[in-house]
C-alpha cells in the first residue's frame, strides 16, 4: 500500500457516511438531485448574466463569480461521493486527494471573499449612492477577483504542500466522502503541530483546534489520535 521511500499511501479510502453504508444506494438521490439543479442554476445563472450586456454591473458579475465557485466546490466533491454510493469505488489516489483538499479549501476561501465584495458592493450603493458609479467600477470587479483568487490560492497551497510532506505508515481510512484537510492530516504518524507550525498562527487556527500553552504538544497530539 505505501511507497517506502515517501511513506505516501498509494491510495485512499472513503468510507462514505460511516454506519449508513446499507442505505448509500437510497442516499444517493438526493445528492444527485441536488447536484443537478445546482449545475443547472448555476450554470443557467452564468449564461444569462455573461449574454446580458445590461447585466454587466458589478453586482451581478459578483453573482455569476459567487455561481463559478458553487460549480467548483460541487464538482469537486459530488461526484466521487456518487461514486461511492453507486458503485462502491471507495479508493482515490494520494494525488487525487490532495487535489480534492485543494479544490475544495479554495472554493471555500473564494466564496467567502465573493461575499465580502458584494456586502461592500451594497454598503457603497446605498450609503453613497451619489459616488457609487465612480467607486465600484469594472476595473474595481476585476480587481478583487484576482485579489481573491490570489488571497486563497495563498492560504490553501502551503497546507496541501505540508500535507505532502506528512508521513501515513498507520491507516489510509477516512471517514467521509471526500477528502477534508484534518481528516487526511489525522491520518499521519508524524506530530501534526510540527506541520501546523510552519504556517502562520492566524491561517492555521480555523482549521484546527492548537493546544494552550499550558498544554504539552504530544498530550494534545494523542487526544486527537485517541478521539473518534
Amino acid at each position: 500500500m505505501s511507497n517506502s521511500t515517501s511513506f505516501h499511501p498509494d491510495y485512499f479510502l472513503l468510507m462514505g457516511i460511516p454506519g449508513l453504508e446499507d442505505s448509500h444506494l437510497l442516499i444517493s438521490i438526493p445528492f444527485s438531485i441536488m447536484y443537478v439543479l445546482s449545475l443547472l442554476g448555476n450554470s443557467a445563472l452564468v449564461l444569462v448574466i455573461s449574454s446580458n450586456k445590461s447585466l454587466h454591473q458589478p453586482m451581478y458579475i459578483f453573482l455569476m463569480m459567487l455561481s463559478t465557485s458553487d460549480v467548483l466546490l460541487s464538482s469537486t466533491t459530488v461526484p466521487k461521493t456518487l461514486s461511492i454510493f453507486w458503485f462502491g469505488n471507495h479508493e482515490i489516489s494520494f494525488i487525487g486527494c490532495l487535489t480534492q483538499v485543494f479544490f475544495i479549501h479554495f472554493a471555500f476561501c473564494t466564496e467567502s471573499a465573493i461575499l465580502l465584495y458584494m456586502a461592500y458592493d451594497r454598503y457603497c450603493a446605498i450609503c453613497h449612492p451619489l459616488t457609487y458609479a465612480t467607486t465600484v467600477i469594472n476595473n474595481f470587479v476585476q480587481k478583487t477577483a484576482m485579489v481573491a483568487l490570489f488571497r486563497s490560492f495563498c492560504i490553501v497551497t502551503p497546507f496541501v504542500f505540508l500535507l505532502n510532506r506528512l508521513p501515513f505508515q498507520r491507516s489510509n481510512v477516512i471517514e467521509h466522502t471526500y477528502c477534508e484537510h484534518m481528516s487526511v492530516a489525522r491520518l499521519a504518524t508524524s506530530n501534526i503541530m510540527t506541520h501546523f507550525s510552519r504556517v502562520p498562527h492566524h491561517l492555521c487556527q480555523p482549521l484546527c483546534p492548537c493546544p494552550t500553552n499550558d498544554e504539552p504538544n504530544h498530550l494534545w497530539h494523542k487526544n486527537q489520535r485517541d478521539s473518534p
